[in-house]
């Protein structure tokens, strides 16, 4: 297929030019919703994204920092929930279970970016037993109800990142993350400034995640 005039490939996908997204927002606010018979505008929601907007970013150049940070030879993944000597509120551990436990990231892409990661140290996806896979995806639904009820997260990326290729910051010790996201929070401040705004510090949003794992883990 030949390349459309006026718009940017990379590696055969095509982005949008800035006047193609204005052109689509202004069709989409000029479109009817009949109610009653009488035709009125619909703006558009918190988060819409035009048909063809291309590949939606969210920007974190400040975890460049956990990259160009000396790292410790031994796995963090496995020393951290393994020290009786750390509190598990200085650690970020937010819960723990049989296989699995969920740690806030220190470099988060979003405020509420959680980890859940086994105890059993494996690198690839296909070395995970059964029984931790289905535990890591029962608590990701854990994580997911968390954040719901506590900050409110509109919607989720969750997944794994597999080896260095794959953007994987620890490539020996496999986890899973779970980041919530909000309508509009892949903003100017990111993309011109190279600055994230989290509007919380690490330490305050584990005090309110806490006690709602806690709670929803007795449930269980």
């Amino acid at each position: 297929m030949e390349p459309e005039i006026g718009s940017s490939h990379i590696c055969g996908t095509r982005f949008r030019e800035p006047q193609d997204l204005e052109s689509d927002m202004e069709d989409y606010t000029r479109q009817k919703n009949v109610e009653g018979g009488e035709g009125r505008e619909t703006p558009p929601q918190p988060g819409y994204r035009p048909v063809g907007a291309g590949p939606e970013r969210l920007w974190a150049p400040w975890r460049i920092a956990y990259f160009t940070e000396p790292q410790p030879d031994e796995c963090v993944f496995c020393t951290i929930p393994a020290d009786d000597d750390i509190p598990e509120s200085q650690a970020l551990i937010l819960a723990r279970f049989d296989h699995t436990y969920v740690i806030m990231n220190c470099y988060p892409y979003n405020t509420g970016h959680l980890m859940v990661v086994p105890y059993s140290h494996k690198a690839r996806f296909q070395d995970l037993t059964e029984e931790i896979l289905t535990e890591m995806m029962n608590v990701s639904g854990l994580c997911v109800e968390v954040l719901e009820e506590t900050i409110n997260a509109q919607g989720f990326n969750i997944g794994f990142n597999l080896g260095r290729a794959a953007g994987a910051g620890i490539i020996d010790h496999i986890h899973l993350h779970v980041v919530p996201r909000w309508g509009g929070d892949t903003n100017f401040m990111p993309v011109l400034g190279d600055t994230r705004v989290l509007p919380e510090l690490l330490e305050d949003t584990y005090e309110r995640l806490r006690p709602v794992f806690d709670r929803k883990t007795n449930e269980r």
